[in-house]
């Protein structure tokens, strides 16, 4: 499939952009927040909630990060304003870390402080292996200013996850909060694993370990494996629909959470999965982004993890097989 999948992407260059927009429609919500808006309408009507993210990362200069602070701002009053439960979802790239990480701090302050006026959560996307640290760091940094309102994601692929759980669980308790998904960074054998079941087992125990230090656990992935370990895992843990959270006591009030947990699923993928497991009684959350800069988003997740090129390509020749 690796073969299959680099040929596909070595292709797509060279594809007009009326054909990678055709793509990419499936998976972005739409280049305007107004777009997202009503896609998150329209798929509520399911059950699920959302997690918004605006595209676009790293940045070349710290007048870039204005963008990001008005286009949030703008996403929390409109959440607001129209009544749909969802949470938002940074890069910390976006606002500075690489930069001035003292500003990137600052800016993404004002953001957590803003959101939680209206009690929404922010999520701290994970990139690759070069801020890692920094963005746990980061993590640190703003709940020592006061706001809880704020996790992390957690790649299952990196050697040193397990060790990442455990120090954050240490230091903020019942406080902790991860999206733990395998991750879309190509990372080298040294510090991640590369191939298939090794990133799936090593997710999985990442999973185990939040689940059994009292975390809340976003578990975010599509693959059937980690799906099913996930139920497993949280039914021997006494977790599950309709149950409070048996790990804390009293159970911790987590605004616009599930008990303890929640699955989660990105736009326009395996929504026949995620409708299941809501008809079930688990809480499901779809990662909506959207943007003027959905090319580059959508070649980027390609150029760096083949894989998903093989699942766009099926999604569109069989799209039975992947329900939106």
């Amino acid at each position: 499939m690796g073969i299959v999948g680099r040929s596909i992407v070595g292709l797509l260059p060279l594809a007009p952009r009326f054909i990678v927009r055709w793509v990419a429609k499936r998976y972005v919500a739409g280049e305007s927040l107004e777009q997202a808006i009503e896609v998150m309408k329209r798929i509520s009507s399911e059950g699920a909630c959302f997690t918004i993210d605006v595209l676009g990362e790293e940045i070349s200069s710290m007048d870039e990060t204005a963008f990001f602070i008005e286009e949030y701002g703008r996403a929390l009053d409109a959440i607001v304003s129209n009544g749909i439960d969802a949470n938002i979802s940074i890069k910390p790239t976006a606002f500075g870390l690489l930069i001035d990480k003292e500003a990137a701090i600052n800016n993404i302050e004002k953001i957590v402080r803003r959101a939680a006026n209206d009690q929404i959560f922010v999520r701290l996307d994970m990139e690759d292996s070069r801020v890692t640290q920094p963005t746990i760091d980061l993590l640190f940094s703003i709940h020592e200013r006061g706001l809880t309102n704020i996790g992390l994601a957690i790649q299952g692929r990196l050697n040193r996850s397990i060790g990442d759980v455990t120090e954050i669980c240490d230091r903020l308790g019942p406080d902790s909060d991860f999206r733990i998904c395998k991750g879309i960074y190509l990372e080298p054998s040294e510090i991640a694993k590369t191939d298939y079941w090794g990133i799936v087992n090593s997710t999985n125990e990442a999973i185990d370990a939040a689940i059994n230090r009292g975390s809340y656990v976003a578990i975010a992935s599509h693959d059937d494996p980690v799906i099913e370990h996930s139920l497993t895992s949280l039914e021997s843990a006494g977790m599950g629909p309709g149950k409070p959270d048996p790990r804390i006591s009293p159970p911790s009030n987590r605004i616009g959470k599930g008990p303890g947990y929640e699955f989660q699923f990105l736009l326009g993928v395996r929504g026949d999965v995620r409708r299941k497991l809501c008809s079930d009684g688990h809480l499901t959350r779809v990662y909506l982004p959207y943007g003027a800069r959905w090319y580059e988003y959508s070649m980027r997740r390609l150029r760096e993890n083949p894989e998903v090129a093989v699942h766009v390509t099926k999604a569109l020749l069989m799209p039975w097989t992947n329900r939106q």
